[in-house]
């Protein structure tokens, strides 16, 4: 009887957590929902963006995007590019909104620090009394490496910084999703640095647009002597804290280089073959990971990683909650696409969220169409714009002949697309005689819209000669 009280209580509370992550993973759902019924979406007129704003740092640039433009309103998010030398240390900060970030270049490490998380990485010196008599050097949190084609998710007000190890530049795009509810301030992108002196570096306009601070360090508005009594040191070295007369900017050059404990190379690449067996060896359920331990980075660059693949068309890779599991709690995930030359992405629509398109190479023909008679976007995009796809609007991209590579943010950690063309699409799916009533067509034109491509969502390119005609046959 005992054992089977015992048994029923486990069960009871097994379905409580469950049904408990479902309803919070639903609250946050819905309340973005809210949020963007709030603001109208006028994107009628979509247009590929450009950063607006340019920040000069002592080892490297910031770049803005617009946050006031219609585009990035409706979809909830700002936009930000980081280009940091060799040897550059982004100053460590915090936002009011979760972030991903992608790796367009180079190598670096990456510094996430939680409150109640263990200082896991640690240096020890040996004394004069022998091995087990060790004076611990230096505590510290977790540090990641970083490296082109990483993905990298990061919770609203998380303290994180990031330093370029490399010997070519590191540049980041960043996406911040301020229409999440993890945001409780305005809809606007919100940075907090812990150290630092912004004043001292004006922004550059690039088109005449409104200047405005890029942040403050959060300081340099306590009073000396509080400083001084909370951290127990005297108040020169309190004032230090403010960064008052710095001139470097956000990012800082270290001079002789960042000496930080961290595994050997050799470890760190065993410790990413470890992590990758695991993840094909386990089904994720929430409780293998805690917010100390939590993957936060995913590769999705590698090839032999593509979701959908073809060999004359290109390859499209995605990352959720599926494979990172901190994107549920973000409620994010991204695409990177790699069409090689003429190839097409097949049209479709994004069932459940905005697609924040960034080029990272090449240049693509685009084409989205809302529900108006007119296409909402008809152009070119080319290497570092951003384009706003909204949810339901219907895109298709051609590759030019220099090919075409990008990555999508999406804002949803399952986002779901819906072909219109191809093997897997809504018109392959409906009966012929459907078809024939809708679009006024023979039944040979039906079976041909159904059956004449028989790719899934990448489109190779076809000949002049051979459109119109297709695989099947009577």
């Amino acid at each position: 009887m005992t054992t089977s009280s015992s048994l029923l209580t486990v069960t009871l509370c097994i379905l409580l957590i469950c049904h408990g992550s479902q309803a919070q993973i639903a609250q946050r759902q819905s309340s973005r929902s809210q949020q963007q019924q709030q603001g109208e979406c006028r994107v009628q007129n979509l247009n590929p963006l450009d950063p607006v704003r340019r920040y000069q740092h002592e080892a490297g640039v910031t770049e803005e995007w617009d946050q006031n433009t219609d585009q990035l309103q409706c979809a909830g998010v700002a936009a930000t590019r980081h280009v940091i030398d060799p040897r550059g240390l982004l100053l460590p900060s915090f936002n009011n909104a979760p972030m991903l970030a992608y790796v367009l270049q180079g190598q670096g490490l990456l510094g996430m620090t939680c409150p109640g998380c263990p200082e896991t990485y640690q240096s020890f010196q040996q004394t004069q009394e022998g091995r087990s008599s060790q004076r611990s050097m230096d505590q510290h949190q977790k540090v990641r490496r970083i490296r082109q084609g990483d993905i990298v998710a990061l919770p609203a007000g998380i303290a994180h910084w990031c330093y370029n190890d490399g010997n070519n530049h590191l540049v980041l795009v960043v996406v911040h999703d301020t229409n999440n509810d993890a945001n409780q301030l305005d809809q606007r992108l919100r940075r907090f640095f812990i150290a630092g002196n912004q004043q001292e570096q004006q922004p550059r306009s690039l088109y005449g647009q409104q200047q405005r601070p890029f942040g403050h360090n959060i300081f340099q508005a306590f009073n000396v002597e509080i400083l001084a009594e909370a951290f127990n040191v005297d108040p020169e070295t309190a004032r230090k804290l403010q960064n008052e007369n710095d001139r470097r900017g956000n990012i800082v050059r270290v001079e002789k280089g960042l000496q930080l404990v961290r595994p050997r190379f050799e470890e760190e690449e065993e410790e990413e073959r470890r992590e990758e067996r695991e993840r094909g060896r386990y089904n994720v359920n929430g409780l293998e990971e805690t917010i100390c331990s939590m993957r936060i980075r995913e590769n999705i660059a590698n090839p032999e990683r593509a979701d959908v693949y073809s060999a004359r068309g290109g390859r499209i890779s995605t990352v959720n909650s599926h494979n990172l599991p901190i994107l549920r709690y973000l409620q994010l995930s991204a695409e990177r696409g790699n069409l090689y030359r003429n190839a097409m992405v097949a049209p479709l629509w994004n069932i459940n969220a905005h697609s924040v398109l960034y080029v990272i190479r090449g240049n693509a023909h685009i084409q989205i169409s809302g529900n108006s008679q007119r296409p909402a976007f008809d152009g070119e995009v080319r290497e570092g714009q951003l384009l706003i796809v909204p949810q339901n609007f219907a895109v298709v991209k051609r590759a030019r002949d220099q090919g075409f590579e990008w990555i999508s943010f999406k804002t949803n950690d399952l986002a779901k697309t819906s072909p219109l063309a191809g093997r897997t699409s809504v018109v392959r799916a409906m009966p012929e005689e459907v078809l024939m009533n809708a679009y006024q067509v023979s039944r040979d034109e039906a079976r041909r819209l159904k059956y004449n491509r028989q790719e899934v969502t990448i489109l190779s390119p076809r000949s002049t000669s051979s459109r119109g005609q297709g695989p099947y046959t009577e």
